[in-house]
């Protein structure tokens, strides 16, 4: 990587040159935000696709046992479909909070509050996204343990759809987690 030609650029002092620092300063924080709104949209399909997987296998399974179960244990199937929206709602908010006109963000010197908004949106992605994921699989797991179950004794049905909640319950907190961290940030005029 090839060092700057002068010590100031782009508002940047680059004295103590740091490859890590140079390659994270010459990224333009939109797309640092783009890359937030689809880290948050894909990691939480990803998990919301891997709850279904692991809960519509054991739950078809179980049906044939005790047909009963299909329409009760479908709140599983929508806890899963939670983990999904709430990685969509994060990407909505990342996306209004880059304004139409970026170009007024460099010329007017807020070097600083643009480039820590734009990694303010990309970690409220990548942590919406990452309890998306877990918060996914961690449903799928417990929804097909309350599927079998259920098919066994219907008196487990509630208690273990009480922890299918408090799984799902992780990408709420990173919903508000993204909520916190997009408060303030804006990129460019709105």
């Amino acid at each position: 990587m090839a060092t700057p030609n002068s010590t100031i650029e782009w508002g940047i002092d680059f004295t103590h040159y740091d490859p890590r620092a140079y390659f994270l300063a010459t990224i333009d924080p939109v797309a640092w935000a783009a890359l937030g709104c689809y880290i948050a949209m894909g990691l939480s399909g990803v998990g919301a696709a891997w709850g279904f997987s692991i809960i519509g296998s054991s739950l078809m399974g179980a049906a044939v046992k005790a047909p009963r179960i299909r329409s009760r244990n479908l709140v599983s199937i929508i806890f899963c479909e939670a983990v999904a929206i709430f990685g969509i709602i994060v990407a909505l908010m990342t996306s209004t909070k880059i304004g139409s006109n970026t170009s007024t963000a460099y010329n007017t010197g807020f070097y600083a509050m643009t480039y820590s908004s734009g990694y303010k949106l990309f970690w409220s992605g990548v942590v919406t996204g990452g309890c998306g994921l877990f918060s996914g699989l961690c449903v799928g797991v417990v929804g097909s343990g309350c599927a079998l179950a259920d098919a066994q004794n219907p008196v487990l049905f509630v208690k273990v759809l009480i922890v299918e909640i408090f799984g799902s319950a992780i990408s709420m907190f990173g919903l508000i987690v993204s909520i916190v961290f997009t408060t303030k940030a804006q990129i460019g005029a709105s």
